[in-house]
């Protein structure tokens, strides 16, 4: 399944990649004006009305004795697509461990066991309340699945212009991060400066003084 996904997203198969790509963005958009329940029902018609013409077909055939009555769609039936105990049990447990984990590092978050990774998950949360009001959650999948299909072709043919840039901007992020460290240590080191003395204190001293002097 993973191979099969990336030969998708790097366009080997320029014919199913186009095929998947064009379907997913084009239900997505129809889910702007239709319902969920309206989109699948017309992308089953579809499809029952392109199965169904080729079934037919094949049958007009074999009643005129030009086919050996070969089912058009023979192959998909017989591909097996269930999942045995072993393949179950193992999915089960990938996502009880997703959950799981999931879980945990929410109640990390929130009731903060540390500082650094709660400051940025209010920061991150803080950024998506604009997010929510300039987009809502299909805008942000369709967003999603173009970046997916479009991003690692584009990678792929500018990759040494793209990692020239990436360097660039790794080491302006570390030239400023060591300056905001040198700043912090030259704030740190700085010594306190010295408590002024007390108005009273200065004239009880200067009496004593005097009286040395006499």
């Amino acid at each position: 399944m993973a191979t099969k996904l990336v030969d998708l997203v790097y366009w080997r198969n320029m014919r199913k990649t186009c095929v998947v790509f064009t379907g997913l963005v084009v239900c997505l958009v129809s889910l702007f004006q239709l319902s969920t329940i309206t989109v699948l029902s017309h992308i089953c018609l579809g499809v029952m009305c392109v199965t169904f013409s080729l079934r037919l077909y094949y049958k007009l055939l074999e009643l005129l004795r030009w086919n050996p009555g070969v089912h058009p769609f023979q192959s998909y039936l017989d591909y097996d697509s269930s999942l045995t105990d072993k393949d179950t049990v193992m999915l089960v447990e990938e996502v009880v461990l997703l959950i799981a984990f999931a879980v945990t590092e929410i109640k990390r978050l929130l009731f903060i066991d540390s500082m650094i990774d709660s400051i940025k998950f209010v920061v991150l949360l803080y950024l998506l309340t604009y997010v929510g009001v300039l987009a809502n959650g299909l805008t942000l999948i369709i967003t999603a699945v173009i970046a997916i299909f479009s991003l690692p072709l584009l990678y792929k043919k500018q990759q040494v212009r793209i990692r020239r840039v990436v360097r660039a901007v790794k080491a302006f992020v570390k030239k400023i991060k060591n300056l905001c460290l040198s700043l912090y240590d030259s704030v740190r080191s700085s010594p306190a400066p010295a408590p002024a003395p007390k108005p009273g204190s200065i004239a009880v001293a200067a009496p004593k003084q005097k009286a040395k002097s006499k």
